[in-house]
């Protein structure tokens, strides 16, 4: 949002000025699609989890009624909320500037994480277009449907992105973020596994971040070890809390 808002979110508070629940979400004009739980996402962060849940049963900040995710770093929130956990990890140079007190951070070594080197003559660098959103929405684990394509070209439109084209001149592997920032939707084709491309990606997406001055991250499922170890090498931090999100369906 401090970027320009491409995502058109809106942040609401419990009261103001001394808050101690915030969500944040898309214009209501922009959810207008009852069953687009892509666009129709919230996410949630409270001091105080009974302010929220009195904020959140007592008013109009969540629709209900609609297809929706709700996501939050407090796995506490699964008090009032069907809880799904994966873990969030943020970029080094991130962790230093805004979570300067995580032991890991004191750690750290200086600069960003060394990907794998890559065969630069079968490999280019470039960026993603629109028209590659079906390619992504076909690997996208949470995809697979028109209004998630419809989503991905949005996000594809409205942040940096970042592709390595093969020898056919196409997509090989990806990076995106979504209305989060969050670095995510990377994938690599079956056929080019194993050469490092994601850790290329990952890479190279968070440096250009960071020159941007845009805090770093993403989230994988705890089931997923390629990319926890990709991370890893990376020196990426797994926030304690881990990453929640909730796919709601009104009764």
């Amino acid at each position: 949002m401090n970027q320009g808002n491409p995502f058109n979110l809106k942040a609401l508070v419990d009261k103001w000025p001394y808050f101690k629940t915030v969500v944040i979400r898309p214009q209501e004009q922009e959810m207008a699609d009852d069953f687009d739980h892509y666009t129709n996402t919230y996410q949630i962060y409270s001091k105080d989890l009974n302010n929220c849940q009195e904020s959140l049963a007592t008013s109009d900040v969540i629709n209900w009624k609609q297809h929706l995710q709700i996501q939050s770093s407090q796995s506490s929130l699964n008090e009032v909320i069907q809880n799904l956990a994966c873990i969030l990890y943020v970029m080094p140079e991130t962790a230093r500037k805004l979570l300067p007190s995580l032991p890991e951070t004191k750690n750290l070594p200086v600069g960003y994480g060394a990907p794998k080197a890559i065969n630069q003559e079968m490999f280019k660098l470039s960026s993603m277009d629109p028209t590659h959103a079906t390619l992504v929405n076909k690997f996208w684990h949470f995809g697979g449907n028109e209004r998630s394509q419809r989503f991905i070209e949005r996000c594809i439109r409205a942040f940096p992105t970042f592709c390595l084209l093969g020898p056919e001149g196409t997509p090989a592997s990806w990076s995106l973020m979504d209305q989060t920032g969050e670095i995510r939707m990377g994938a690599t084709l079956p056929e080019y596994r194993g050469h490092g491309l994601i850790s290329h990606m990952l890479a190279v997406h968070t440096r250009a971040l960071d020159q941007l001055g845009i805090p770093v991250y993403n989230h994988t499922d705890k089931a997923n070890k390629i990319v926890q170890k990709v991370s890893h090498n990376l020196h990426h931090i797994a926030i304690p809390h881990g990453w929640n999100q909730w796919n709601c369906e009104p009764l």
